[in-house]
Parts: structure tokens; C-alpha cells; sequence
């Protein structure tokens, strides 16, 4: 850890805030955090920006103004040392956590050394995978863990509506409240305006593209879109680009010459700008089985797509308003998936509808949120 200090003091007035986040990626939590923090330290709040472990390949978060230490502690518990002799020495004034595994060492940390700063507490992912109401199960030992903890917590927030009624069903009544990511914000606004070079089926305007993205991993539900749009090329062209990596992509080449969809769908890997990609597709499709909040569905709509996304928990269904900001399919459906691909083509929703439906999302409403949660 750095051992060079910005005071902990108040700057003009404003106290200093750390988020601390487990493993940098390109994409999830720590880029929803980090757009969160950058919203902070442009209302004028000292940030700093604590990682615990960057993976190789991925360069470490950066931001103007912006104070990043990478601990190098690649388990969540490896960081809880650390934490304790940062909040010692910085004393800040608010603190944000995210992911559950996280919240129990930065609460643990804060209760070990008197930490008097308000703490912001983040759930991202379904509560049925940590912890259990079946007695004895170390799913249930996890909750008799993380319920005394969480009284140490000022805000107990949730990323969707829909994930705060399965936290009050496996803990009960507690003050779960929902802020959204910022998804919206003044660095988005210029990405989706950066011309596209190297794709040339977002030159050619004579066949819609459809675009998705996301890990190329099971839960995402990528092989369903591809035989989608294979099934929607029985009707129309359309063409279908899916931006990212990961552990399936071996297999998805292989399922699109299985479908014979070579001249349909093309994977193109991560790029570091999807909005950009975004903003020249037509239609935006989320596949997933499960989801928190999908950042992505935000960030297209946002960037003009239409989007189709499966009914999936959770966040789909919150993010569309049920279905009057773009169409909901049943998990697992390509046939319904097709139908609502070429709906979406012949019926694609306004920008002022665009706009109504990432206003939630926006930097401004937010950060107001998070101020009203912490009396900041």
C-alpha cells in the first residue's frame, strides 16, 4: 500500500470518501463503482479508490483527481489487515463497499478499529447464492454472520428493486434501500460519439445489426441470441455482433458454423468502448439467465438501440418499466427472442423514449440518492 497520505481532514467542507472494491475488471462492479467515485470527486469530494487485486493483462484502474492503491491481495480476506491500517491512517469519512464477501471485511475492519465513518454497503448479485434460512447449512451460518454485521452499515443498498425482496426474504425486514448505478454519465455521453473503424457491418447500412455483450460465459445465454438471429434470418437479413471474452467463446464459434450462421453473427472480443459499437447497432439484446442489474442494457439504450432482453432475475423487467421501454422474452426461448428481434426492427422506440427510460441511471439522480442515504 501507498504510505503517502492526502489528509483525512474535511476538504471545503466535504469528507473524504474511499471505495474499496476486491478484484479490478473491465466491466461490473468496479466499473460501477469507479463511475460512482468520478461522480463524487466532481461535486468536489477527496476520493480514493482501493483495490485489492488487479489480474494480469488488465491495466489498474485510472482517474483524474482520483487516488488508486492496489493492495495486490488476490482473496477478499487477504485484504482485511490492509483495510484496517488504510481506515487507521486516512480516517475518511464515508465509506462504500460492494459485494457481500467484501462488506463482511471492510464491516469486520470497521469495527476493529473504531472506523466512525459512515459506511454504504452494496448487495450486486442474488442473496440465494451466499446465504440459506436452512439451519445449520454454511449458507445459514453466513447469514447469522452478515445479520449483526449489518447494523454497523448507514445504507444497506441494493442495485435493483427486484433483489431487495430476496434479501427481505432470506433476512426479513430490514431498511434495504435501491440505488441504481450510475450508468449515465459526462464520459458515456462522449464515448457513444467516437467514430467505428475496424467493423465494417456497422458501415453497411443495408442489413440492421443487432449487437449484444457481455462474458462469454454460460450464465449470459449467448448461444440462445445466436440461434435467434439465425432463426430471424429466415425472415430478414439481420446481422448479430457480440462483443467480449471468456471461458465459451471456443464453443460459440463452433455452435455459429453448427447453425451455419457464419455470414450472420461474428464474435469480436472485448472492446474498450462498447459505446461506440452501441450507438451504430439498431437493436440491443440481453440473453442472460440471471443478472443483478445489467449495466450493459442501460448503457444501449442509452446509446439509441432498441432493446429485447429475457425476463430473468433480476433487473430486465425493472430496467424496461415490464416491458414500456422494450420487449421482454421468456428465458431460454430463441423462437420468442427472434419474433421480438424483428418486432424491434420494424418498431424501434423513440429517443425521447430512449431518454425516459435511462433517467434513473443518470450521474445526477444518483448521486443524489447516495447523498440522501448518507446525510452527505
Amino acid at each position: 500500500m501507498r504510505t503517502d497520505s492526502i489528509t483525512s481532514a474535511q476538504e471545503g467542507g466535504l469528507p473524504k470518501i474511499v471505495f474499496f472494491i476486491a478484484r479490478h475488471s473491465r466491466s461490473g462492479v468496479p466499473l460501477a463503482q469507479m463511475r460512482l467515485a468520478k461522480a463524487f470527486q466532481r461535486r468536489g469530494f477527496p476520493v480514493d479508490f482501493l483495490v485489492g487485486y488487479v489480474p494480469a493483462g488488465i491495466a489498474p484502474p485510472s482517474a483524474e483527481g482520483i487516488r488508486v492503491i492496489v493492495l495486490r491481495r488476490a482473496r477478499a480476506a487477504a485484504m482485511f489487515v490492509p483495510i484496517c491500517r488504510y481506515l487507521r491512517a486516512e480516517r475518511p469519512g464515508v465509506v462504500f463497499s460492494a459485494e457481500d464477501h467484501l462488506n463482511f471485511v471492510v464491516t469486520a475492519a470497521m469495527l476493529v478499529t473504531r472506523c466512525r465513518a459512515k459506511l454504504s454497503v452494496s448487495s450486486r448479485v442474488t442473496p440465494f447464492d451466499t446465504y440459506s434460512n436452512r439451519i445449520f447449512t454454511k449458507r445459514w451460518f453466513l447469514k447469522q454472520i452478515a445479520t449483526p454485521m449489518g447494523r454497523r452499515a448507514d445504507a444497506l443498498v441494493c442495485v435493483s428493486k427486484d433483489m431487495i425482496a430476496q434479501y427481505v426474504s432470506i433476512f426479513g425486514p430490514r431498511p434495504f434501500q435501491c440505488i441504481y448505478n450510475v450508468i449515465c454519465d459526462e464520459d458515456s455521453a462522449r464515448k457513444m460519439h467516437e467514430p467505428v473503424f475496424d467493423e465494417p457491418w456497422l458501415q453497411d447500412m443495408g442489413i440492421p445489426v443487432v449487437i449484444s455483450a457481455g462474458r462469454l460465459a454460460p450464465e449470459k445465454g449467448f448461444p440462445d441470441l445466436i440461434k435467434a438471429v439465425r432463426i430471424a434470418n429466415d425472415t430478414r437479413p439481420v446481422r448479430l455482433l457480440i462483443l467480449g471474452e471468456g471461458p465459451m467463446q471456443a464453443q460459440l464459434e463452433q455452435l455459429i458454423d453448427d447453425e451455419h450462421a457464419r455470414d450472420a453473427v461474428k464474435l469480436i472480443g472485448f472492446r474498450s468502448n462498447p459505446h461506440q459499437y452501441f450507438s451504430k447497432a439498431a437493436v440491443f439484446v440481453l440473453s442472460s439467465y440471471v443478472e443483478g442489474l445489467p449495466n450493459v442494457l442501460v448503457e444501449a439504450i442509452e446509446c439509441g438501440c432498441t432493446p429485447v432482453a429475457t425476463d430473468c432475475p433480476t433487473g430486465p423487467r425493472e430496467v424496461l418499466m415490464g416491458g414500456e421501454y422494450g420487449q421482454l422474452v421468456p428465458v431460454r426461448d430463441p423462437a420468442a427472442m427472434a419474433t421480438a428481434i424483428l418486432r424491434a426492427l420494424d418498431h424501434p422506440l423513440s429517443p425521447e423514449r430512449l431518454r425516459q427510460a435511462v433517467q434513473p441511471f443518470t450521474e445526477a439522480e444518483v448521486i443524489l440518492q447516495h447523498r440522501a442515504s448518507l446525510g452527505i
